[in-house]
């Protein structure tokens, strides 16, 4: 159902309680929003955002609901299908509105939805556009998460619209956030599994709206919140250089020894003052990993050989930290082989681009025994020392 925000300014999105999976690759276990907002000058009237394709049903609904009949914009601040899928929907019910986004934006948009060059209004960086009586002003938000995707302010309402930026995948019938405790987790999740890569340029684009006069921030998922220092405080912290003084310790265990070998490493990281968060590989969470490699100064994997490499699932897991580029600073390696291979190897390459120092790897022949042990207690003291001495906090 449509819900008001402001006279002439409404809430006309859809939720999903039901997905339980975003791209295929996401678990989604509040269900998400898909935002869309209808606004309303004295002369003209804009739809910033649509829904998914899925959900066009409920967009038109909404709409139907407030009456609407004439629709002069529609703001795409985002191509990705989930914002934008229900655009073509929108040219046929209103076929004389445009589509106004910046140039890159549109050709992704002629690409993935067929659109036409007729159904494009291009604007720049910073311009303005005049609802009578309300501005929107446009602000070119690179890589958050896409290349192409843009920020939408309401001038004299003081709505930021910053798409994904800011968002949670979290399903809840009120509008606004209400758990604080519950959505700064699902934030978390939700930075952890799309934001973080970008984490240079989102400390940038914070810094953008830092000065800007901001009353409500209504991102593209999730709640709305009005009470902005909130998730911006929390971005603060998550997309700064400085990791927590914890661990995150990824296992996955064939027969029980390379298992035995990670708990051994997690008593004795926890010992150290170390605050270990482990994982079974073999029944990951990715928003759960995620969420932890935000703060992580260390990260482990364990596991055993597999055909002369790594298990899989560690191969995943070493795929996962560099495609997230946490701000992990250390990483190092456990585990056991039977006859040989190149664990090391190929663990080394795949997180080779991460700005991380590679610590001494633990493998150990069959079944470990003291001395080895003992080499792990080396390995956490030497995790420890760089904790104390690094830029942990």
């Amino acid at each position: 159902m449509s819900e008001k925000i402001l006279d002439g300014l409404y809430y006309v999105g859809a939720r999903d309680a039901e997905r339980r999976l975003f791209d295929e690759l996401i678990p989604l276990p509040d269900g998400t929003t898909y935002n869309a907002y209808y606004v309303k000058g004295e002369d003209k009237a804009a739809l910033i955002d649509t829904v998914d394709p899925e959900k066009t049903e409920v967009l038109n609904h909404n709409l139907d609901q407030l009456g609407i009949k004439k629709l002069d914009y529609v703001i795409a601040n985002h191509a990705e299908q989930d914002h934008s899928g229900s655009l073509p929907a929108m040219l046929e019910r209103f076929p004389q509105a445009k589509v106004v986004t910046n140039k890159k934006c549109k050709g992704m948009l002629k690409d993935l939805l067929r659109l036409n060059e007729e159904d494009f209004f291009t604007i720049e960086d910073g311009q303005e556009l005049s609802l009578g009586q309300r501005t929107l002003q446009f602000i070119n938000a690179p890589w958050v998460h896409w290349p192409e995707t843009m920020f939408t302010y309401l001038k004299e309402d003081k709505v930021l619209f910053p798409c994904d930026f800011l968002g949670a995948h979290f399903c809840s019938d009120p509008l606004y956030v209400e758990d604080k405790e519950t959505l700064y987790s699902s934030a978390k999740r939700y930075y952890g599994q799309i934001m973080m890569p970008f984490a240079n340029l989102a400390r940038k684009h914070l810094k953008t709206i830092a000065d800007m006069d901001i009353e409500l921030i209504a991102p593209s998922h999730g709640p709305l919140y009005k009470d902005k220092r909130f998730i911006l405080d929390a971005y603060r912290e998550w997309t700064s250089d400085q990791p927590k003084n914890e661990a995150v310790l990824a296992y996955v265990s064939m027969h029980g020894s390379t298992k035995k070998m990670a708990d051994h490493l997690q008593q004795k990281l926890s010992e150290q003052g170390i605050k270990v968060k482990a994982f079974n590989l073999t029944d990951l969470d990715l928003g759960q990993l995620a969420m932890a490699l935000v703060d992580a100064a260390t990260v482990v994997l364990a596991t055993p050989t597999v055909l002369a490499g790594p298990h899989p699932a560690a191969v995943y897991a070493a795929y996962l930290l560099k495609a997230l580029r946490p701000k992990t600073k250390y990483v190092s390696l456990i585990g056991s082989y039977g006859w040989g291979g190149k664990t090391v190897e190929i663990i080394s390459e795949l997180v080779s681009t991460l700005k991380a120092e590679i610590i001494d790897p633990v493998l150990v022949k069959g079944l470990a025994g003291n001395a080895d042990y003992a080499l792990i207690d080396q390995l956490a003291e030497s995790i420890a020392q760089k904790h104390r001495e690094g830029p942990c906090v």
